[in-house]
């Protein structure tokens, strides 16, 4: 591995002096674990790193600064799959967190207390598998103290805490434009000049590997990474997690794998044994409107109309505006 062109990259994202030495220490175990298999970092696939962080994790060494160091070093070496692997995992780790908080301001300590008890997060490094029975669990618990009402309200939130000034561009956008309907035609378009460079330099984009084809896929549907008014309804679409294998795919099952997001979910498509309500992807909607909620400066009621955990080969929304919505 070329030490030094990792040693600046790490440096560039502020990383002191102490805080380097232990990243190259962690890259370093890492490399010699891979090479007690005759591997190395570049030939590393993702059932590796399943196991090599499995073994962080029964020897406790699974930090989460470890960890972090070790996906920013799979970003720096464009290892596309086994940095969205990281970035999976990191994603979902505060969810349940967050809706522990949200119940309690709706619900209340004691019912908040009622519904947790005993649920715990699998450990950081844990894989995919471990998080759909908790996530089975914490729904049924939501149903047994909660009205559906209640539990819509829990879960249709900002859970990733993913704070206004992010959406900062988009409320320019909106105060340029004489409609909504321009609005969502400026965000979608920035969106896919956005793909097309992240798919021109072979970057990943967010947790998503962009090829020409993924682009083409959300040029042609603005409800992608954007949204589409009828009436006074906006609907949109949710990108595949893994679009570009989504794309190709011809299995139903394997389908809509690729098509769900939420690491607390996903592997429940695939493994039958486990079942995670379809209602958990209020959750997923929470996320869907923030942008809009933020630039209309209102909460907006939002609906679920496909889902993967549903069965269906897509997430898809309706989200309700005011009729006279300029």
């Amino acid at each position: 591995m070329d030490e030094a062109g990792l040693r600046e990259f790490l440096k560039s994202r502020g990383y002191t002096e102490e805080r380097l030495t232990a990243a190259l220490q962690a890259v370093g175990e890492m490399e010699a674990w891979l090479a007690g298999r005759n591997k190395d970092v570049a030939a590393a696939t993702t059932g590796d790193l399943r196991e090599y962080l499995a073994e962080l994790v029964r020897e406790g060494k699974n930090t989460e600064e470890r960890l972090l160091d070790l996906a920013r070093t799979m970003w720096h070496l464009r290892r596309n799959e086994l940095y969205i692997y990281f970035a999976s995992m990191f994603g979902g780790r505060n969810i349940y967190a967050s809706i522990a908080a949200r119940l309690e301001e709706i619900a209340g300590t004691e019912r908040k207390n009622a519904v947790f008890a005993g649920i715990e997060t699998p450990p950081l490094g844990s894989p995919t598998e471990a998080y759909p029975p908790v996530t089975r669990l914490l729904m049924q618990r939501l149903d047994e103290h909660l009205t559906p009402a209640e539990v819509r309200r829990v879960l249709t939130w900002n859970h990733h805490g993913i704070p206004a000034a992010a959406f900062a561009k988009h409320r320019e956008w909106f105060a340029e434009k004489q409609s909504i309907e321009e609005f969502l035609k400026k965000v979608h378009a920035e969106a896919v000049a956005e793909l097309e460079e992240h798919a021109r330099e072979g970057i990943v984009w967010y947790e998503q590997e962009i090829t020409p084809e993924v682009v083409a896929f959300v040029r042609a549907n603005q409800e992608i990474l954007s949204a589409v008014r009828d009436g006074d309804r906006l609907y949109m679409t949710k990108i595949p997690y893994a679009p570009a294998r989504y794309l190709r795919e011809t299995d139903p099952r394997l389908k809509r794998y690729y098509a769900c997001h939420c690491p607390l979910a996903r592997e429940a498509i695939l493994d039958q044994r486990v079942d995670v309500p379809p209602e958990w992807c209020y959750c997923s909607a929470g996320f869907e409107k923030l942008m809009l909620d933020t630039v209309l400066e209102a909460p907006t009621e939002i609906e679920v109309l496909e889902s993967a955990l549903k069965g269906d080969a897509r997430c898809r929304f309706a989200m309700r505006i005011s009729p006279e919505a300029r």
